[in-house]
């Protein structure tokens, strides 16, 4: 998932200590990343059954990568935050994982599909750097292929005040987190404190993710205006939905 860059206002959030954890505390939460992936690529070949190679913009840990390499024929991997891409290479020796910024990428081919899960999108700052980066991705397809994007809340969605906890153990860790999310206009703040135990001890940390709240409108424009116009389609993943596009010839 990508972080806020400087150059954009806001501050790093996928940090190493972050990364160490991130996989652990989803699972602890529910999260199949084999099944979404999975059910990712059921959805693209309904669209484009020939489909044969996939981009996972900001693709984190490479958690979705792992199963979409035992899908397609050919992946790569876009992600901006060194620690979470150290995490995918680590995991996927044999799939390129690209150092870069959705908004402004360029690989150099296109595929016949390109993904962009989780919440990964709403991190951008404002409208006009969501649309180009929904334009870049836009870029990356074969004509025909098939644009996936998972939004974060929709403004009249949003729940004011959020407050999530939960704890587990993974292979001898234990992680407890505890989120509260607030508003601030356009702007989602998920503010996590962390608590991880290990045999070395215990430590903690605090993650702040400031997530902007796109409209429908807002996405559909974007896509439409890529020359990928998209279909929304509720409940998705996790609850939010997914937008699906295809890419005129």
């Amino acid at each position: 998932m990508p972080h806020r860059s400087p150059d954009a206002g806001r501050p790093l959030m996928y940090t190493a200590e972050f990364a160490e954890v991130y996989e652990d505390m989803y699972r602890i939460r529910g999260k199949d990343w084999a099944a979404e992936a999975e059910e990712l690529v059921r959805l693209i070949r309904a669209e484009a059954p020939w489909a044969t190679s996939l981009l996972d913009v900001a693709c984190g840990t490479g958690a979705h990568l792992e199963t979409f390499a035992r899908s397609m024929e050919h992946v790569e991997g876009l992600e901006i935050a060194a620690p979470m891409r150290a995490v995918a290479a680590r995991r996927l020796p044999g799939v390129t994982v690209h150092a870069g910024d959705m908004r402004d990428f360029a690989l150099g081919r296109t595929f016949s599909a390109v993904t962009c899960m989780f919440n990964a999108i709403a991190y951008l700052a404002d409208a006009a750097e969501m649309r180009a980066a929904i334009a870049a991705m836009a870029r990356h397809l074969d004509p025909g292929g098939v644009l996936v994007v998972e939004p974060w809340w929709f403004p009249e969605r949003f729940i004011d005040g959020y407050l999530a906890a939960d704890a587990g153990q993974v292979d001898g860790r234990a992680v407890a987190r505890v989120s509260h999310t607030t508003r601030e206009g356009r702007v989602s703040r998920l503010e996590a404190r962390y608590l991880v135990g290990g045999s070395d001890g215990i430590r903690e940390f605090t993650h702040v993710h400031l997530l902007t709240l796109f409209g429908r409108d807002e996405y559909h424009a974007a896509f439409a205006d890529a020359g990928c116009p998209a279909e929304y389609r509720e409940g998705g993943l996790t609850g939010r939905g997914l937008f699906v596009g295809v890419r005129g010839a």
